[in-house]
């Protein structure tokens, strides 16, 4: 077994939430638990004294009536956790009416705003009376095309205390893109601003709604918030002041639903087709949320919590849930690089941020850029450091503890939009962490990793495909519009029976811990040996001047080849030397069999609008198959670059080998 990177001291672990669940779980199931991996194991085993336990011990607020789980006769889809139970998640965000601080703002341009938590449910309270006079009630929906900033929250939780269904997404989608996303639910209300700032640029949204707006059937109302300034108007829409002047904040009238009536619509990256509408429950979100926060994050009354993300991204969801744990949201919207790379750590150091929040892809940046935050902040109030998005490598771990804290509690997370929160891989603040490692799956959820066959792989056997094999709460209650839950079924239990596969290939190791190696439908096959993307891009980014990479599956001769393309940093040439470099690290670090056959220099990689590389898409266009929707890229003009590319073609050469230079 390695040496742990970070351990927990004995104060912290008994200071933490998690140790005080510990004794709760003990007294009511009458067990005890050594150390988590004992306390996870009783979680999975009996689920309805576990969340009927989390109820109470995060003080939902709400009726939680008699039966905690409904198994739907032993089957995952379909199963619903407190079939009984009535609740609000506004009202439990909500719950505190104090001086406290609810959200601190800071726009790109440095501007910073407050609002405390009586001041947000005074907000909440007039855009609830004016959404309810719009005729916004139980089931409708409302949709914000919005940056991550104040008034979206507000907007959205007025929304979902009338009972209604709150869906979002950021303002640099395209007009297809959000109407690929808002034209399948037909929202009532769209919120929206007159313009963002990003990378020192003011940016024009209105003149995106205009185009959007004829598309979205059923939409009565359009209300624009002022940010950022438009030489665009809207002659049928009403700006903020004027959709609220005629309302006084009073006591808000909460709407009572079913645990799992619908909350959030949110969406899939819709890269492979028409993203799928996935509808979140009330209850599943709020409990799952709790559970992650209060137990496996520690986040406690008046911890500052960052997570830097846009509303088109479901970590926008899990951040702002951290309001009914009594946290103080730090929002930030705009280029984590402008003015300078320090911009996002001036920002949360200045107000004591305890959980800081970001992509892989960010603290590869810092890495790349040599951005040293333990040199230039004071990060004394910082307790753990998430990061998600895509596979964080055991060198982003290496980079953290020696230039960011070095007694900090790093936490990757894995979950998904697909359960709107990070429970498959996810800390815990009892526990060591180790380099290159998720800590394991959260409490009450059950993950094995799969071989061919079906068959569980055990810790240290080699990496498979991540399954979940019971119900969670917080797994979708439905897709919008999906005739008899097809569409649903077809996306986690086509595969195995009653077994949610999850599309992602990973394994467990010595440790219990989790590692992701990429998409299972996006792994590598050269051989017939599968080998999943991160264990190429690992060994990548030890080589001094490359700033991004892809890597692809060619289909070559009856085989698969590996083909990897590198965005070089500043003039650099990929010369012999480069790629005999990149070979040999891959070699080494891996295998001869994740070597390239091809290494290509492009000048830029595709990413969705959360910033993920979109593997799959570059493959379809090396392979000549049409991209179904490419609304759903950043920078779609990126695709160009990887067509018709020469030496990729099928009359180009034999060369089959692993590398075709000598090593």
């Amino acid at each position: 077994m390695s040496k742990p990177l970070w351990s927990p001291s004995e104060d912290r672990i008994k200071s933490s939430k998690m140790h005080a669940f510990k004794a709760e779980a003990e007294r009511v199931s009458g067990q005890q638990f050594d150390d988590y991996q004992a306390l996870w194991q009783w979680s999975v085993d009996d689920q309805e004294m576990f969340w009927d336990l989390v109820w109470d011990f995060c003080g939902v607020i709400g009726e939680k009536g008699d039966h905690v789980l409904d198994n739907n006769g032993g089957q995952m889809m379909g199963s619903k956790f407190f079939p009984d139970a009535r609740l609000n998640y506004a009202e439990n965000l909500l719950k505190r009416r104090d001086d406290a601080n609810a959200m601190i703002f800071r726009d790109e341009a440095g501007t910073e705003t407050k609002m405390t938590r009586a001041q947000l449910y005074d907000a909440v309270s007039r855009w609830q009376q004016a959404l309810r006079a719009e005729g916004v009630g139980e089931g409708d929906r409302v949709a914000g095309y919005l940056p991550n900033m104040k008034e979206t929250i507000v907007a959205s939780l007025a929304a979902i205390s009338l009972g209604a269904v709150w869906s979002s997404a950021s303002p640099d989608f395209g007009v297809q893109g959000v109407v690929d996303r808002f034209g399948q639910i037909e929202p009532t209300v769209l919120v929206t601003v007159d313009g963002y700032y990003y990378n020192g640029k003011t940016i024009d949204v209105l003149a995106k709604v205009k185009d959007i707006k004829p598309q979205l059937e059923g939409l009565k109302r359009t209300v624009v918030i002022p940010f950022a300034g438009s030489k665009t108007t809207l002659d049928d829409g009403v700006s903020k002041d004027e959709f609220l002047k005629a309302y006084s904040p009073k006591e808000i009238d909460f709407t009572q639903v079913n645990f799992n009536d619908p909350l959030f619509i949110m969406f899939s990256s819709g890269t492979t087709g028409a993203p799928k509408c996935i509808v979140h429950g009330h209850g599943g979100t709020l409990i799952q949320h709790l559970k992650e926060h209060q137990l496996q994050c520690d986040i406690k009354q008046d911890d500052n919590v960052f997570y830097f993300t846009t509303c088109g991204w479901m970590m926008w969801n899990w951040m702002i849930t951290a309001l009914a744990s009594d946290a103080t949201l730090l929002l930030y919207d705009g280029s984590p690089f402008y003015p300078d790379g320090n911009v996002l750590w001036d920002y949360t150091s200045k107000h004591d941020c305890t959980l800081f929040g970001t992509s892989a892809k960010y603290i590869e940046a810092m890495k790349l850029n040599n951005i040293h935050p333990k040199n230039t902040h004071d990060l004394r109030p910082l307790k753990m450091i998430a990061s998600t998005g895509s596979p964080l490598s055991h060198e982003g771990f290496d980079f953290t503890y020696e230039n960011i804290k070095k007694d900090v509690h790093l936490t990757p997370v894995y979950g998904g939009t697909d359960i709107v929160a990070a429970s498959f891989g996810i800390g815990n603040p009892i526990s060591p962490v180790y380099r290159g490692e998720m800590q394991g799956p959260a409490l009450a959820t059950s993950i094995e990793i799969y071989d061919e066959d079906g068959a569980p792989i055990p810790a240290g056997s080699g990496s498979g495909e991540v399954v979940l094999t019971k119900p969670i709460p917080s797994m979708p209650i439905y897709f919008w519009n999906d005739e008899g839950d097809a569409r649903y079924r077809a996306a986690y239990f086509e595969e195995y029976d009653n077994v949610w596969r999850h599309g992602d290939w990973a394994e467990y190791t010595n440790n219990k811990g989790l590692i992701v190696h990429g998409r299972s439908d996006a792994t590598l096959n050269p051989g017939g040996v599968r080998i999943g993307t991160a264990e190429i891009y690992r060994q990548v980014e030890k080589v001094e001047g490359i700033q991004n990479a892809v890597v692809i599956g060619q289909d070559w001769e009856d085989d698969v080849r590996v083909v990897l393309f590198v965005v070089l940093q500043g003039d650099m040439d990929l010369d012999d030397g480069l790629i005999k470099t990149l070979k040999g690290e891959i070699r080494q670090g891996a295998s001869p069999r994740h070597v390239p056959a091809k290494i290509i220099a492009v000048d830029d990689i595709p990413r969705t609008i959360s910033g993920k590389i979109s593997e799959i898409a570059v493959r379809d266009v090396v392979m000549n198959r049409p991209i179904k929707n490419k609304e759903a890229l950043a920078n779609p003009e990126a695709l160009d670059l990887f067509k018709d590319i020469e030496e990729l073609q099928p009359d180009y050469g034999r060369d089959m080998g692993y590398g075709s230079i000598e090593l």
